[in-house]
């Protein structure tokens, strides 16, 4: 067990130079924690900056890492991938319309462009979060090391309880 600066205490969360992830310490000396007990978060304009390729400080390191590793990072990548488009679509719209276009033409269009935005934003998802960690001060590929061990951690509890042998 391990005892979060915030207060609280829960399962230490690390990774060795081998890559596996159960004994890595940040360059602070704090260790790093699973994301259940009051991980400090940034505030929106924070928040914002950061979602838009910003580094935050070091305060956040385990929020960044929580934020890159939890059951939900990939979508997570997408509404990145979706706010870093959204005010580009919203001048071209305008623009689209203000120029005579028909506003479901220019819908359509922008449609197709946010699909085409999201397959780039999914296809270089692992590589991205590992990069925005390593900017944070976690070693090269601790995301995905992490979220394998938890993969792994969650398909030893499925085998537990429906692959029983006994039966």
């Amino acid at each position: 067990m391990g005892s979060n600066p915030t207060g609280g205490t829960h399962a230490a969360r690390s990774a060795r130079a081998d890559g596996d992830p159960r004994s890595f310490t940040r360059p602070s000396g704090r260790a790093d924690y699973d994301g259940g007990v009051s991980i400090k978060r940034p505030h929106p304009a924070s928040w914002l900056y950061y979602q838009y390729a910003g580094r935050l400080p070091a305060a956040y390191g385990e929020w960044v890492l929580h934020d890159g590793t939890c059951r939900t990072w990939m979508l997570r990548v997408v509404v990145r991938g979706v706010l870093r488009i959204a005010p580009i679509a919203a001048v071209l719209f305008a623009v689209l319309v203000y120029f005579g276009g028909a506003w479901p033409v220019a819908l359509g269009a922008l449609l197709l462009g946010l699909l085409v935005v999201l397959r780039v934003t999914l296809t270089g998802a692992v590589e991205s979060v590992d990069a925005r960690l390593a900017r944070h001060g976690y070693p090269p590929g601790h995301g995905s090391a992490v979220r394998n061990r938890m993969d792994e951690e969650a398909a030893e509890r499925y085998r537990a309880v429906w692959r029983n042998s006994g039966d």
